[in-house]
């Protein structure tokens, strides 16, 4: 039995985001897994993110698409590189993360451990707080159109802990075997953005794979950098319009009898629930502010 390492192909999509595809570079330069590639792919960045990368790391490849293709198809050039090297692994990974050093090996391993595994996603936390929850499993549910992160915005204490199969994988970190990216297929690049990484794991599931949660490894995030915030008119627009496309396109008949008009409500008391507690955590701030020379948590 041959002991050599898969290869790991790490893909960062980049659009105009030096400072955190630094950051997030930086993170990768500490990961302990030594069969790791990164391909860096550029939708067309308009500052000075490539030179900077390259004086920095100059053994990142870079892939410049010259115009913004956005995450989809900037994932899927990236992965036709990545498999015509010869990867054995293509590895998504968000470029405003960073990275626990053995994540990679974590995410190996529960796949050598489980059968028919056609992906593996790590517990994946806001950046500040380093403790809170954002990911760990994601729930789909085609009676109420919705999509959810399991845990987001817990205080991680344990109780996720434990490996298993998720609902779908979140596209902010993924690892994907090459033969389940040829049999399968890539992203869909019609989604504008968000949604994507659902239309994907399902059809991941739908081949016979499964789609697996690996607690061990750890991600930090900071959240939509890219897209103007949490909560952008940006953001919330173009996640609607996906999700109901995402919806439409995969429920079965007898889900259109309810998904169309709960997925309105359902989402809309999120939103609510989710404005809530962020003016609880901003009270709680003013209240006790932290002790002079500590790190200010930024809200989700």
């Amino acid at each position: 039995m041959s002991t050599t390492l898969p290869i790991v192909t790490v893909l960062l999509v980049n659009w105009n985001g030096k400072q955190v595809t630094l950051e997030c570079l930086a993170s990768l330069q500490h990961v302990t897994y030594p069969a790791m590639r990164i391909l860096l792919v550029d939708n067309g960045s308009h500052d000075d993110t490539l030179p900077a990368v390259h004086a920095a790391y100059p053994n990142v490849s870079i892939l410049a698409l010259g115009e913004n293709k956005r995450f989809a198809a900037g994932n899927n050039n990236g992965m036709k590189v990545a498999l015509e090297e010869g990867t054995d692994f293509v590895l998504l990974l968000n470029n405003d993360t960073t990275v626990a050093p053995d994540f990679i090996t974590h995410l190996v391993d529960r796949h050598r451990a489980t059968e028919r595994c056609g992906m593996v996603v790590p517990k994946i936390y806001y950046d500040t707080p380093g403790d809170m929850i954002w990911y760990a499993g994601g729930n789909v549910s085609f009676w109420t159109g919705t999509m959810s992160h399991r845990g987001i915005r817990e205080i991680d204490h344990g109780q996720y802990d434990v490996a298993g199969e998720t609902g779908y994988a979140t596209g902010c970190c993924i690892l994907v075997p090459a033969d389940v990216i040829r049999r399968v297929g890539m992203l869909d690049h019609r989604y504008f953005m968000y949604g994507e990484d659902a239309d994907w794991s399902l059809r991941v599931q739908r081949a016979g794979y499964r789609v697996m949660y690996e607690p061990r490894s750890k991600v930090w995030h900071k959240l939509s950098v890219s897209a103007g915030g949490h909560l952008s008119s940006f953001k919330l627009r173009n996640k609607a319009i996906s999700q109901y496309r995402f919806f439409a396109h995969h429920a079965r008949w007898y889900h259109w009898f309810t998904f169309p008009w709960l997925s309105v409500l359902m989402n809309l008391f999120a939103t609510m629930r989710y404005l809530i507690a962020v003016r609880g955590m901003r009270t709680a701030q003013v209240t006790n502010p932290p002790p002079p020379g500590t790190r200010k948590t930024e809200l989700p």
